[in-house]
């Protein structure tokens, strides 16, 4: 039995559940691996604040410099979030040759590349399980299990949040914003909502998910970035009708052409309309799933909790596993944080990309609207796959819903652009992407 003494940095919410986790299961871990993993500090920014989990007060600091410094410790976990202080923590831990455990999506994503050359300068190794889907194991997944594999389509649901909102919505007819305001309450949203219903937790994952699968770094501001606030009780209503569920989905399409000898693939986090025959329109709650195919295994699917105290330091723990069993067996057992197996790939403008659309519009009703709307579609070449008019619609406007044939983002922007100049057009049109999983 070799015991491995651990650096948390950070003692709130995640750390806790680190704290938790190695207390209950400490002794089944090392049962399991032959290594006893032994929190010897904790950094915190207030060390007199009350915590929900028992800490000893011995190992408690307001120094994280001394934390990393320590000799003894092999291992520091960075769970305080935030790009600024936890980069300086991570490249100092690096520096001296540590692992590192993290579960920042957003310090990887914006920094990856620095700072995994700097692990590989100093023979340290970075690992991110918890950084993405909660307590779902898919990093490991990707970078591991499914190795011998192409990814050539990723579709998840990476942000519990959205989902819990978008799965109320449907299942009760709720406001956006009512249901929003009850994740407040529970927990699942914080009182500054954007990072979640505007994508950018999603966006950050996706790009680290993206990277893995395609084999060269997918920077963030690459990835095209849609969020969830707009989406009205009316749009869910009418999916449903049309026998679609809304869904956030991060999306990672590999392009099976090469373009001048480099590899091309779509990538982007937007709200689209999946069939509600398909297994990601019953991904519900607070839930995440990820779809990924592989072109020697087909179709796999991983399913969990997303979020939280316990799913997450679940991850965290995984990776204090790992990272003491690779430092038990030296440098030659461990598997590089990135790969970069084909640093000739690029993203594709999300201008250049093609999708079905769902298309609503408030239009005056009267003899020709629909003419003047598809004569401007025709034009550009997009093609109507099906035409709704729902009745018992009164007033000055009412709803006219379109489904479209697959075409080009670019041609599909400029026709809109021309179709919400119409007299007839009232209000700004609401488009969606239809995914149908080809």
């Amino acid at each position: 039995m070799q015991k491995v003494h651990i650096g948390l940095i950070g003692g709130g919410t995640v750390g806790g559940g680190v704290v938790n986790t190695l207390r209950k299961n400490g002794q089944l871990i090392t049962s399991r691996t032959g290594v006893s993993l032994q929190i010897r500090a904790v950094a915190v920014r207030d060390p007199r604040k009350k915590r929900n989990v028992k800490i000893s007060p011995s190992i408690i600091t307001d120094d994280w410099q001394s934390v990393v410094q320590d000799p003894k410790i092999s291992i520091i976990a960075e769970l305080m979030g935030g790009t600024t202080l936890a980069k300086r923590v991570v490249m100092a831990a690096l520096k001296q040759g540590k692992a590192v455990v993290t579960a920042n999506k957003a310090l990887l994503a914006e920094h990856g590349p620095t700072l995994f050359a700097l692990a590989r300068k100093h023979g340290a190794n970075i690992y991110y399980e918890a950084a993405v889907a909660g307590g779902i194991p898919i990093i490991k997944v990707l970078r591991e299990s499914l190795a011998a594999n192409r990814v050539t389509r990723l579709y998840g649901i990476v942000n519990g949040t959205c989902n819990y909102i978008l799965t109320r919505m449907k299942e009760e007819g709720a406001a956006f914003y009512d249901v929003l305001k009850d994740a407040q309450d529970l927990g699942y949203a914080e009182a500054e909502p954007s990072l979640d219903i505007d994508g950018n937790d999603a966006w950050h994952k996706t790009a680290l998910m993206a990277s893995l699968t395609q084999g060269f770094w997918v920077a963030p501001e690459s990835v095209h970035l849609e969020g969830i606030r707009g989406i009205s009780q009316l749009d869910i209503q009418f999916a449903d009708v049309l026998g679609y569920t809304v869904r956030l989905l991060g999306i990672v399409k590999a392009d099976s052409k090469a373009k001048d000898g480099r590899s091309s693939v779509e990538v982007g986090v937007y709200p689209a309309l999946v069939p509600n025959g398909h297994v990601l329109a019953g991904i519900n709650g607070v839930n995440n799933a990820i779809l990924i195919r592989g072109d020697i295994v087909g179709d796999t699917l991983y399913y969990g909790p997303g979020a939280g105290q316990d799913a997450t330091a679940s991850s965290v723990v995984s990776d204090l596993i790992d990272a003491a069993i690779d430092l038990k067996g030296g440098s030659d057992c461990r598997v590089p944080p990135f790969e970069a197996h084909d640093a000739n790939g690029f993203v594709t403008p999300i201008d250049e990309t093609c999708s079905s659309f769902y298309i609503r519009l408030s239009v005056t009703d009267k003899p020709g609207t629909l003419a003047r709307i598809s004569r401007i579609l025709g034009d550009a070449r997009i093609g109507i796959s099906s035409v709704i008019q729902p009745e018992g619609h009164e007033g000055a406007s009412v709803p006219l819903i379109l489904m479209i044939h697959d075409a080009k983002n670019a041609a599909m922007s400029a026709a809109i652009k021309k179709i919400s100049r119409l007299p007839v057009v009232k209000g700004a049109p609401v488009v969606y992407r239809v995914e149908h999983f080809d």
